[in-house]
């Protein structure tokens, strides 16, 4: 399903309008396109940073995240790519520590189009392009980025030598795509592995491990894998990553929910498996309070939205768009709602597998709101109420977001309210409170 995106600045509009007219308007994979239309740039690709390339079903953002958090507390300058924006498209291009701006994203935008002409790239490979040719412009220590769709041919895997490679949790989605079982999604996904670069991974079940082995040996690339190069244990508030000869003890990360922890640990193995920068421990650890990712069991504060509930019942927010992020996701509501009184308002995409979301939310659900995403074909609010109910959950249907809050406020107040399922309604969510993303 392609990404949509809008723009208030007239010179971006212009460019994104140009886009959409010459991209095939459909997810494309493959790496000829995206090999040409860097060619015609100069290979900008060929001159980054050094990079930590970050592969996942679910977590390769926060991943991302808790890296960029420790090389900037070490007193390094980082340029990040990430997909999908929630609210600004600029989200996706950050320039040494600072999110693009609008003059220098049209700028940008115009001069890769230019050269797209009958190459038929889509929105993504566009996008791609313009991130590696402003990275290759800027002085910066490192590059972040994050694969768009699998591994093996996603436009990001033009890189031939990076610093250091990465999967972060590995689940069913995209299956059109990737193929419909781990193993095969597994593959694609260490498609990244490259020759004499390190995979650094999280622990997988036995044939997961095996396939994800076998790519990177093909590719040359040594694994090193959470149990057998690198651990991780936590307690209550605390958690200890240790590999050869290295041991570090940090707080749990302030992001909400278990699974950022294991995110963390996999951002502090590849800092620990790279060679070029100096990263100290003390800056692995600022990593864990500093990190801040949106749409991943955020709490919303005050606005237009928070302020329609009452002011005891708490508003998170989670993209939670497939079966593998709903799962932490469920854990996290119910340390949230400790009283087991939680409402979610939940839209899908019509792509995703609602049935299989909503049956590991449930429960930690005491009832349920429909709603439609704006934009994009989806699950129709009808459908979704209906799959909750044979659950045994209470759901209703709303037009919008707010609606659905006005609902959930006109009934005895539950101790938390998530909104949840796509991270294209988390950003509605955020652009309708009043809440910048980054």
């Amino acid at each position: 399903m392609p990404d949509h995106a809008s723009s208030t600045d007239a010179a971006v509009q212009t460019q994104l309008d140009r886009l959409w007219s010459l991209s095939p308007g459909a997810d494309v994979l493959g790496l000829d396109r995206i090999t040409r239309l860097l060619a015609r740039l100069g290979d900008p690709h060929h001159r980054l940073p050094p990079v930590f390339h970050v592969a996942g079903t679910n977590g390769k953002g926060s991943t991302c995240a808790f890296l960029r958090a420790a090389l900037e507390a070490a007193g390094h300058a980082v340029h990040v790519y990430s997909s999908p924006h929630l609210v600004r498209f600029n989200e996706r291009i950050r320039l040494a520590g600072h999110l693009i701006d609008d003059a220098a994203l049209a700028a940008l935008l115009a001069e890769v189009l230019d050269h797209a002409d009958g190459i038929g790239a889509s929105f993504f490979e566009i996008t791609t392009a313009a991130a590696f040719l402003a990275f290759s412009r800027i002085p910066a220590a490192a590059c972040i980025i994050e694969v768009g769709l699998g591994g093996r041919l996603d436009a990001t895997n033009v890189i031939a030598d990076p610093l250091v490679t990465g999967i972060a949790a590995l689940g069913i989605d995209h299956q059109a795509f990737l193929g419909d079982t781990l193993i095969e999604i597994a593959g694609e996904k260490a498609g990244i592995a490259k020759p004499g670069v390190p995979l650094v991974t999280m622990a997988y079940p036995p044939d997961l491990t095996a396939i994800i082995a076998d790519v990177a040996a093909s590719a040359g690339a040594t694994v090193i894998a959470q149990g057998s190069g690198w651990t991780l244990e936590t307690a209550a508030t605390t958690l200890r990553y240790a590999d050869s000869g290295f041991a570090l003890v940090a707080d749990r990360p302030r992001m909400a929910g278990a699974h950022q922890s294991e995110n963390y640990a996999l951002a502090i193995a590849m800092l620990r498996h790279q060679g070029r920068l100096s990263v100290p421990e003390a800056a692995m650890r600022a990593a864990a309070d500093w990190t801040h990712w949106p749409a991943r069991m955020q709490r919303l504060a005050p606005g237009p939205l928070r302020d329609l509930l009452p002011a005891e019942t708490t508003l998170w927010l989670d993209g939670a768009h497939n079966p593998s992020a709903a799962a932490p996701v469920a854990t996290a509501l119910r340390d949230a709602a400790p009283g087991g009184r939680a409402v979610a308002i939940l839209g899908m995409l019509a792509n995703k597998d609602a049935g299989a979301v909503i049956a590991l939310l449930a429960p930690a659900l005491s009832a349920l709101v429909a709603v439609p995403v704006p934009g994009h074909a989806h699950h129709a609010p009808e459908a979704l109420a209906a799959l909750a109910n044979r659950h045994g959950l209470p759901a209703t249907t709303a037009p919008d977001i707010a609606d659905a809050l006005s609902q959930i406020a006109a009934a005895p107040a539950p101790d938390a309210v998530l909104i949840a399922g796509s991270l294209y309604l988390a950003g509605e969510a955020l652009r309708a409170n009043d809440e910048s993303p980054t």
